[in-house]
């Protein structure tokens, strides 16, 4: 009895600490999953999509049934292997225990998905912005739930927001060479 008890309070310590660093575990229902890359944004087999907090996979793998190769940034242990094991026969999805914040995007990357929260979702924004300016072309930025404040989205559907982040350009010749080698 003492053993589950030790397994039960570590599971919910867990899930605690990462809620602090991030957005809570909310899955995303399938049919939802479907129609943001049906209608919102079509994924093809040339896009990359990496879901920053993806959760039991759900998001993966349907970006992997469209054709993509989806990749999973999860803080979260147990969801990463739960993901993990859900995703086991999806050849083009990969999950990853990372913390967003600390990492940069792979550089294939076509387009980020997210739920972020509403105190988070202008952070992860800007975060993606510098990834776009560090890898120098443009990304898709899905947001599930949570509109980024003061920043025009180019499509909206019942529940997600699609944003297109282009690379930023320093005007500043000294700050270029001194930094560009």
């Amino acid at each position: 009895m003492m053993v589950w008890l030790l397994i039960g309070g570590g599971i919910l310590l867990v899930f605690a600490l990462t809620a602090f660093t991030g957005a809570p575990y909310v899955p995303t229902k399938p049919h939802d999953a479907k129609k943001v890359f049906t209608e919102l944004y079509p994924l093809s087999a040339s896009d990359v999509l990496v879901d920053i907090g993806s959760g039991d996979g759900m998001v993966l793998r349907a970006a992997a049934r469209c054709g993509s190769r989806a990749i999973g940034l999860e803080i979260n242990p147990f969801l990463v292997a739960v993901s993990r094991l859900l995703s086991r026969h999806e050849p083009l999805v990969s999950v990853r225990l990372a913390n967003f914040w600390m990492i940069s995007l792979p550089d294939e990357t076509t387009v980020v998905y997210t739920f972020g929260e509403s105190r988070d979702i202008l952070k992860m924004a800007q975060k993606v912005q510098r990834e776009v300016t560090r890898a120098g072309r443009r990304i898709a930025f899905i947001s599930y739930a949570f509109e980024v404040p003061d920043l025009a989205y180019a499509k909206r559907t019942d529940l997600h927001f699609l944003y297109y982040f282009e690379p930023l350009q320093i005007e500043n010749r000294k700050y270029n060479d001194k930094y560009e080698s």
